[in-house]
């Protein structure tokens, strides 16, 4: 277990090197957050939003929790979301999933984990609505996999579906919706065909996006 007086020793040293690299560094952060996206993903550690898509802090807005799932009654994620639209004017809200997901695979498996369980209840009405065709997936990573492609198809469905995003399509808001998938294996993210830029798209969208999910086309 690494010390906790050690990570202060590291942020120093983390803090000397930025500024030795580049003396404005802290400056520039300080003056003005305007980011272009928004990342809504999983809390897992092993899941850096900034490092895997190359971008500086400062750059990306960021919502985080366990199996990246958005609920219509979390006013958590419903006022970061709302932050993001009105005030930052965001361009993109990327909504990712990885790969390997502890939560979509314990959510998959009924594996009972104590208060999580009633989070992950969200991931398992996913599971059910697409029990039929899941089951025919006889490896069980595959499923889990397919699983965790489905809920983040899901999960962006129900951004789009929300007040501050329908609101923000009305009044003619340029901001897109968007379905990504990153693999722990190789750090390479992946498309889903999940991308929403108006209202009247999003139901063919993502339509399209579940039958090319569940009619094999995915290869990972």
């Amino acid at each position: 277990m690494i010390p906790l007086q050690e990570l202060l020793t590291r942020n120093r040293s983390w803090s000397e090197g930025e500024r030795a690299r580049d003396p404005e560094y802290f400056s520039r952060l300080v003056a003005q957050q305007t980011p272009e996206f928004m990342w809504v993903g999983c809390s897992d550690s092993r899941v850096p939003a900034n490092e895997i898509i190359g971008l500086a802090p400062g750059e990306v807005f960021v919502h985080r929790n366990i199996a990246n799932v958005v609920v219509h009654s979390d006013l958590n994620c419903l006022s970061t979301l709302q932050f993001a639209i009105d005030v930052l004017q965001v361009k993109h809200i990327l909504v990712v999933g990885h790969y390997g997901c502890g939560g979509v695979k314990a959510a998959m498996l009924d594996t009972r984990m104590g208060l999580v369980d009633n989070w992950l209840r969200h991931v398992q009405d996913v599971r059910d609505h697409y029990r039929g065709w899941l089951r025919g997936i006889e490896d069980e990573d595959k499923r889990a996999d397919r699983l965790c492609e489905l809920n983040v198809i899901e999960q962006a469905l129900n951004v789009c579906e929300t007040t501050v995003m329908r609101d923000a399509w009305a009044r003619g808001q340029e901001v897109a919706v968007h379905g990504w998938m990153y693999s722990l294996a190789d750090g390479l993210v992946t498309e889903l065909g999940a991308d929403f830029y108006r209202e009247s798209e999003v139901l063919d969208v993502y339509e399209t996006a579940v039958q090319r999910v569940t009619a094999g086309n995915r290869t990972v």
